[in-house]
């Protein structure tokens, strides 16, 4: 095995020779600098390694179909910043990046583009190719086969991820792009299949007919997590049922077209009002259909009448009772949205069969309106409707409520129905740590919170289809109970297109034969398995050893619900462990409202305008501003800063260089040369914030870690390099311009290091100007060395003397002369502490601020400056 040398300072020949350019900018650095660092693979992950010496990130792949926005910037930023600091501790650093272009926004993108739509039963045809304009309607797209539909989602993927790849080089992501992936590729779709096998043999996958959160417009199943309340407009009717002795029992309910699917009445076990009532029946109005009242601690006495109705199925309520009472079932409402053409068995008589009559065909609000008003006419409304706005469920990317249906589904178990798997996955969570600390909660609060398993499968066209088949008997009737598995090797499979195993293609849909499931798996179902995919699980044993479990999952705290958690459930159930061992959790990007910035808000902003008008390094500035967790303003001004950053550090260091400062100054090991008591007071300064920042990182605290080196910076560039230009031209002697030489190159080699991980390109440059190699595989910095040399020095000496100098130019300022007027006399007054400081770093001071003679006296309070005589002005 080769050695893994994450880089060197310089190659052991002669030192670099300083060249500095006339006027250092931005401008034309993206380009430059992200074409050489991927021509030298300088990011480029070293297979030839061992764990201990990997850190793996697993890197959230974008929807490469969706638009681009800030928000990509800001979290990907914040993950870059950690990866380069890694790879300067020594990390081999394992930084992919994959696209989603698997799911609904895909499949939407390439119906619209080329004018085309999926029908998996369709054959495969090789020489297919869209129409050149997309037609107008989509009742006249073409159909084609899920092998065409997903070759024309690569070929348009490729469009766009070339669009995000661009970005994310412009914004400096230091990503090995020769590790990328589709969660739609070959790749991806035969790891997704195979571990959806591997849980079906393992029992931690199964089939089952049950109540389903079901999207009408996209007729397809939801699972819970991709549920979101919205306040809808709604109404309370108050509808009377009939006892057998006349007496009426009112229900209040929002769904009064749901009367045809009631099964029971419920209420509270300890509700006086109709504990009487229990074990007995009532008629349900117009329809005439026997049902038990049932007491159940889930009823709500102080909701509307305190006793409800319990259709087949309302909402997830319904679901709860519908199981725990053994109640049968009555479904009226299909996959379409619409009340079921056909008059159910259980409604008998024939005044009840009209009015179902009314109703069939319709859709959910029209039929409500028709029931209102049949109910009007019955005189079993009870007034009339009370108008009210309550949460309603939806599917996070659909427009209509949804509606809750009975079907045959494919689930993952994930602990909703099994408290053992429940608290496992929540120990499993334990063995990761969150960034921030507080986020875990939100996983733990996810889990506790579930009613039911994971449902995988989807009614849709496009996607990883489930690698399953059924055999048929003689009558032609599927045999769920023995699904027809593919072998390993043949994977990525299509059951809607390829037949089964031991079957012939004519055999399909045939007494005896077989057939295909036609569902494919939830987009999170593969996106779950995104360690496993870019690790190479199942394929590249040994390279999954030498990432897994991977090092950092980053990822927004709005998705810990969903990729998170699934992400957690696969890596348990297939690899026994948690699939990371830490979650970097990044907030939202507020608008200046405080609002979250999102496409249906219309409130985004492009990141090609904001880079190209402020630079990378000053948007990078931007986001690493920000700690994990914290949703952060988009902020003009704190990207004008990043960028005023920048530039100074670029003409610091030109100063700096033109002082004479060369690489053979950097003092690290040998640190004699360094004696002057100001050069050693910022060296302990310099000491103490590399520790910091370190320490920092490695909480992954980085903005902390920004915040120390900004603020050591413009201490260096205001105060410490005003203080010595007359000792760097040599003003004091060689021994003294020695020192300050020493400590400008071995302080801006530092600072360059630090900076780094936040501006690479600003830092890029400079290193460039007196350095062999990029300073992105350049060793974080070392002060092991200088941590000796200044244990007796004076940090404070710095300050001090900056504060003195400070009111010497201050006191020119208000004579409204010249800084460089010559300064007689003065006096400063001070603590003995300060003055003590004052005394080590009083010929800079003086040289500095161009005074004769300086008076140093002992006094309470703040340090000041008084007594200042300024020569007279030449005639």
């Amino acid at each position: 095995m080769a050695e893994h040398i994450p880089g060197t300072d310089t190659p052991d020949n002669e030192p670099q020779t300083v060249s500095v350019p006339d006027k250092p900018a931005l401008e034309g650095l993206e380009s430059k600098l992200s074409a050489r660092w991927r021509e030298e693979g300088t990011y480029a992950f070293d297979p030839d390694t061992v764990r201990d010496e990997v850190y793996s990130i697993d890197t959230p792949p974008p929807t490469a179909s969706g638009s681009l926005h800030v928000g990509h910037m800001f979290s990907y930023t914040q993950t870059d910043v950690m990866a380069r600091y890694k790879r300067m501790t020594g990390k081999n650093v394992f930084y992919p990046m994959g696209w989603d272009d698997n799911g609904l926004p895909t499949e939407r993108r390439v119906q619209n583009y080329y004018g085309v739509r999926c029908d998996p039963t369709k054959p495969y045809d090789a020489d297919y190719r869209p129409p050149a304009k997309a037609a107008k309607n989509q009742r006249d797209f073409d159909v084609i086969s899920r092998r065409n539909f997903i070759e024309l989602c690569e070929e348009l993927a490729v469009e766009d991820e070339k669009v995000f790849e661009d970005l994310f080089s412009t914004l400096g992501l230091s990503v090995d792009w020769n590790r990328t992936y589709r969660t739609i590729d070959d790749s991806s779709r035969a790891v997704s299949q195979r571990a959806f096998l591997d849980n079906l043999r393992a029992g931690d996958a199964y089939m089952a007919e049950a109540p389903t959160l079901w999207d009408v417009t996209f007729r397809t199943a939801v699972a819970q997590a991709e549920l979101e309340d919205r306040e809808q407009p709604g109404a309370y009717h108050r509808v009377s049922f009939h006892a057998p002795d006349g007496e009426k029992i009112y229900i209040e309910t929002t769904r009064p077209e749901l009367l045809p699917a009631c099964v029971a009445l419920v209420a509270h076990p300890d509700d006086e009002r109709y504990q009487r009532l229990f074990g007995t029946t009532v008629k349900s109005p117009l329809f005439d259909v026997e049902v038990e009242v049932k007491a159940h601690p889930l009823a709500k006495p102080d909701k509307g009448s305190g006793i409800a109705m319990i259709c087949t199925f309302g909402d997830l309520t319904d679901v709860t009772w519908w199981r725990e009472l053994n109640l049968p079932t009555r479904a009226v409402i299909g996959r379409d949205g619409r009340i079921l053409a056909e008059t159910p068995e259980w409604i008998a008589t024939e005044t009840a069969k009209e009015n179902y009559a009314a109703l069939a065909t319709k859709t959910v609000f029209s039929a409500k309106e028709t029931v209102v008003e049949m109910l009007r006419e019955s005189g079993d409304l009870d007034g009339e409707p009370k108008k009210i706005t309550h949460p309603v469920n939806f599917f996070e990317k659909g427009d209509k409520p949804l509606e809750v249906v009975t079907s045959r589904q494919w689930y993952i178990r994930n602990g909703g129905r099994d408290e053992e798997r429940r608290e496992r996955l929540i120990a499993r969570g334990k063995e990761i740590d969150f960034h921030p600390a507080f986020m875990r909660s939100r996983y733990e609060n996810w889990i506790e919170g579930l009613n039911g398993d994971w449902l995988v499968s989807r009614q849709r066209f496009f996607g990883v289809p489930v690698p399953v088949w059924y055999p048929l008997d003689a009558a032609g009737n599927p045999d769920y109970d023995h699904p027809v598995l593919p072998a390993p090797e043949s994977l990525p499979v299509d059951p809607a297109a390829e037949a089964a195993p031991g079957y012939e293609e004519s055999q399909r849909n045939q007494p005896g034969g077989f057939i295909g499931d036609a569902d494919v798996l939830d987009t999170w179902a593969t996106s779950s398995l995104t360690p496993q995919i870019v690790g190479g699980w199942s394929r590249d044993e040994d390279l999954f050893a030498k990432v897994f479990p991977f090092d950092l999952r980053p990822q927004g705290h709005d998705i810990i619900r969903t990729w998170l958690f699934s992400s957690v459930v696969r890596a348990d159930a297939l690899n026994a462990a948690a699939p990371w061992k830490h979650a970097a959790i990044s907030g939202w990007i507020l608008d200046p409202d405080r609002k979250k910035m999102s496409k249906s808000k219309g409130n985004v902003v492009v990141p090609t305008d904001v880079l190209n008008e402020f630079g990378s390094d000053a948007v990078r500035y931007w986001a690493a501003s920000a700690k994990l967790g914290a949703d952060t303003a988009y902020e003009i001004a704190q990207m004008k800063i990043g960028r005023r950053l920048a530039i100074k550090l670029l003409n610091a260091s030109k100063f700096v260089l033109n002082l004479g400062a060369t690489e053979k100054n950097v003092a690290l090991a040998d640190t004699s040369v360094i004696t002057n008591a100001l050069d050693l007071s910022l060296l302990a300064q310099l000491t103490d914030v590399v520790q910091a920042a370190t320490s920092a990182f490695e909480r992954y605290d980085y903005a902390k870690a920004l915040q120390l080196t900004e603020s050591f910076f413009w201490s260096f560039t205001d105060d410490y390099v005003e203080l010595i230009k007359d000792r760097a031209y040599g003003a004091a002697g060689e021994a003294e311009q020695a020192s300050v030489l020493a400590t400008l190159a071995t302080t801006l080699d530092a600072l360059l290091r630090l900076f780094a991980p936040f501006l690479p390109f600003a830092t890029e440059e400079v290193w460039g100007w007196w350095r062999a190699g990029s300073v992105h595989r350049a060793p974080w910095p070392n002060v092991d060395g200088l941590s000796t040399a200044v244990a007796d020095a004076d940090a404070g000496i710095l300050g001090t003397v900056a504060a003195a100098l400070g009111g010497i130019r201050k006191a020119k300022s208000e004579a409204k002369v010249k800084q460089r007027t010559e300064v007689l006399k003065a006096t400063v007054t001070a603590p003995e502490g300060a003055v003590t400081r004052l005394r080590a770093g009083q010929a800079d001071l003086k040289a500095a601020g161009n005074v004769r003679e300086l008076n140093l006296a002992v006094g309470e309070g703040e340090l000041a400056v008084s007594d200042v005589e300024l020569a007279p002005a030449a005639e």
